[in-house]
């Protein structure tokens, strides 16, 4: 097997676990990250974020030499771009992608380009990117480097695993450029190399995550509808899946993460009047959070008046999906922060707290449940697996 160097940069969900993938499989892996503290930690073979598997594959991977990290890029034959791409936050009523952090990254590694580099784009991208990328190394350097845009496809909590069995798709600027990365990931997976061109490799990426918005926003819908009728939406979703052509999924208190509350808008974005049903799953999606805290505060009206005084609310569950640290684009969150911005007294349950959500007034589940008036089923983590308790509003299906 080839041993390549391979230049991580940002080390972040995707990128710490694919950069220890990289050095396990016995690749030479220099990760750039501008955290101090982040550089600091994995170098010690520490983790600075949450995910089964990674801790142990991390250490193995520092103590071999495979694996450093630094806050500037070096020379190497291979570099991975995986840092954020948010919103702009702007008044339009349509988000639009930010790319500045992609382009950041890449003038970042400009001046370490040879004749021979190739630079992988795995931060998810509008259409066209991976092109516009392009131009402008070209403008930075004289060197003839390949280009490809690879996008990570990983369920959070399953990262370790899914990095390795699962399909990649390898799209490249040119087909030389595909055949490069192709031969790279086979070093390291297990699944196959789909090979294609930029473009396509791009959309791709943001289909998978609209595909998965529109089917959660129709579970979300009815929900919503089941409530003003008086039926019980689990007991609906149970019965209509038990069709040999139906699979409908679970209802939440919206859509968090960095990807499918994020991604559709990046087609809608591109072509707002054709991408008509996207735009209004994703509108369904991000109204479940206000739905949710309508029917939280109506019940705290109702419970303030038998108990002739402020009742007290918990939530269970703040990050955007269960057994996870991440907190990014979180509905529950988000219904926390709103239901106290309401007036409501109320505290959170959440076993994966970290540093960004130390404000929030967590207590233990014990003491929830010895002391709140009302529960907020949010998130389905394991630790509230078959809560079943006569104070709870479950909209997750925790007591399921």
């Amino acid at each position: 097997m080839a041993r390549f160097k391979i230049c991580v940069v940002g080390l972040g969900y995707i990128g710490l676990p694919t950069a220890t993938v990289m050095a396990n499989a016995g690749h030479e892996v220099v990760g750039v990250d501008t955290k101090p503290s982040t550089v600091e930690s994995i170098n010690q073979g520490k983790a600075h974020i949450v995910e089964p598997d990674l801790d142990g594959a991390l250490k193995s991977a520092v103590e071999s030499g495979n694996l450093r990290a630094q806050a500037t890029a070096e020379a190497a034959d291979f570099y991975a771009i995986c840092v954020p791409t948010p919103f702009h936050h702007d008044e339009g009523s349509i988000p639009r992608p930010n790319v500045d952090y992609v382009f950041a990254a890449a003038e970042a590694v400009a001046p370490f380009l040879k004749d021979g580099s190739t630079v992988i784009i795995e931060s998810t991208s509008p259409v066209g990117t991976t092109r516009d990328v392009a131009k402008r190394l070209r403008e930075l350097t004289t060197a003839k480097f390949h280009i490809a845009y690879c996008p990570e496809r990983v369920l959070p909590g399953k990262i370790m695993t899914e990095l390795v069995e699962n399909d990649r798709i390898v799209g490249g600027e040119t087909p030389e450029a595909a055949e490069r990365v192709a031969e790279l990931y086979a070093t390291f997976i297990k699944g196959e190399v789909l090979k294609t061109d930029d473009r396509t490799a791009e959309m791709a990426k943001l289909v998978e995550n609209s595909y998965r918005d529109v089917n959660i926003a129709f579970a979300n819908e009815l929900s919503m509808l089941c409530d003003r009728v008086g039926i019980d939406v689990w007991e609906l979703i149970a019965l209509a899946n038990h069709h040999p052509r139906v699979k409908i999924l679970q209802p939440g208190a919206g859509v968090g993460g960095h990807c499918i509350a994020v991604d559709p808008w990046f087609i809608v974005a591109m072509d707002p009047e054709r991408a008509r049903l996207i735009e209004s799953a994703r509108r369904v999606n991000d109204s479940k959070p206000e739905f949710v805290m309508d029917k939280v505060c109506a019940a705290a009206d109702r419970l303030r008046a038998e108990l002739g005084r402020e009742p007290r609310v918990t939530c269970l569950g703040l990050a955007f999906k269960p057994n996870v640290d991440d907190f990014r684009e979180s509905p529950a969150l988000h219904i926390f922060e709103g239901l106290r911005a309401r007036g409501l007294q109320v505290d959170a349950v959440e076993p994966y707290a970290t540093d960004a959500v130390a404000h929030a007034g967590l207590v233990g589940l014990d003491e929830a449940l010895a002391s709140s008036d009302l529960l907020v089923g949010l998130v389905k983590h394991q630790q509230f697996a078959g809560l079943a308790n006569d104070k709870l509003m479950d909209f997750c299906g925790i007591a399921r």
